[in-house]
């Protein structure tokens, strides 16, 4: 049977939005980023070549005084001090070449008594020559190499970078956080809704007599020898990836056995639903007189027999000493080819149970959802 959605089984979109927003975030970052960076190395050279210039005219003016005579060195000097990006000067004569650095050995080189630039990546390729035009010297001319970064610019654009990603993960990180204390409130306020006071109230007594402080012990539990449902979500997340990546379907079916009071039943009917199904690596408690089913590799249709088959199974054993099928309702739902979670589809089988519990016709509802309608609801929501 056929279960059409309820507007209250809306996939939230709230974390989708975040996630799109952060994504934003961190392309602006480096987006503005990288051109900042880009724009800082070009405005790097347009001040190396303006220096160069300066200081060309400098030698060519002390030259004409005296070509490299101590006022001439001490000019060159003063010159290469106050420059923000000229890193070196070789300044050649008719019988020599002369070296002028910001820091001794980092820039220079010597090979046969020629100085030569060293080629670093922190340099410029950017090429700084100009003939000195001295009266009485010959072959006279300056050339120098740049830093290409300026590395005061490039620490704050990297900081304000980081500021902008850090901003990011800040909002994601609330996200998360509103989302997971959300998460638990709506967990507890559906056990409220669904579930009847006394059989409220039975949950906690074995919850606190079942589980310690730090939650259940060894895997399967002594009541039902099926697993804890504690461990159902990690257990379907982990099969719904496997199954998605494999292109296999998997089913979900919640089993309520609402006319079982004794947890002695309760064990008889979980070892029923062990020897009827696969594993009961896959089976885990749902609720106080409840059962997770969980099938890889089967899709709606093969979900559905099988629940009718266990129904019949359930019907047969129990029906002579106690009330018909001990009260079984089945509620169920398939993965259908799409992309979820573990609470999407425990909410659909959950609702499924729901209507079943409330329906006097019929013990078994299933959640059916059309994969393309699915895909065009998420993707606006998006």
């Amino acid at each position: 049977m056929e279960m059409k959605k309820d507007k209250a089984l809306n996939f939230p979109v709230s974390g989708s939005i975040i996630a799109a927003i952060c994504i934003v975030i961190y392309l602006i970052a480096l987006v503005q980023g990288a051109v900042r960076l880009y724009l800082s190395v070009d405005e790097r050279k347009i001040t190396a070549e303006r220096e160069f210039s300066h200081i060309a005219d400098l030698a060519l003016s002390a030259g004409i005084q005296g070509f490299m005579d101590d006022r001439f060195v001490q000019t060159m000097n003063n010159a290469l001090a106050s420059s923000k990006s000229i890193e070196a000067l070789i300044i050649t004569g008719p019988d020599n070449s002369y070296a002028f650095e910001k820091q001794t050995g980092r820039a220079i080189s010597w090979v046969n008594n020629t100085p030569r630039f060293i080629n670093r990546f922190s340099y410029s390729d950017q090429s700084h020559y100009r003939p000195l035009a001295i009266p009485d010297v010959r072959n006279a001319n300056i050339k120098a190499v740049a830093g290409a970064f300026d590395y005061d610019k490039f620490i704050k654009i990297l900081k304000d970078t980081l500021l902008i990603i850090m901003t990011g993960f800040a909002l994601a990180f609330f996200t998360i956080l509103v989302q997971l204390l959300m998460g638990k409130g709506s967990s507890q306020e559906m056990v409220s809704v669904n579930t009847p006071d006394s059989s409220r109230r039975r949950t906690r007594e074995y919850a606190e007599q079942g589980t310690s402080a730090s939650g259940p012990k060894g895997l399967y539990s002594t009541r039902s020898n099926i697993g804890w449902e504690e461990y159902t979500k990690d257990r379907l997340n982990s099969e719904l990836h496997r199954c998605a990546s494999t292109e296999k379907d998997l089913a979900l079916v919640l089993l309520d056995f609402t006319d079982i009071a004794e947890d002695r039943l309760f064990k008889q009917a979980a070892e029923e639903a062990i020897n009827f199904f696969t594993s009961k690596d896959l089976l885990f408690e749902y609720g106080d007189q409840g059962i997770t089913v969980i099938l890889p590799g089967s899709g709606f249709e093969a979900a559905i027999a099988k629940s009718e088959k266990f129904y019949q199974r359930i019907l047969d054993r129990f029906s002579k000493s106690y009330m018909p099928a001990c009260g079984l309702c089945i509620g169920l739902s398939s993965r259908s080819g799409r992309l979820l979670n573990a609470d999407r589809l425990i909410l659909e089988a959950g609702e499924a149970l729901k209507k079943a519990k409330e329906d006097s016709k019929t013990s078994i509802i299933a959640f059916k959802s059309d994969p393309e309608k699915y895909r065009a609801f998420i993707a606006s929501q998006s």
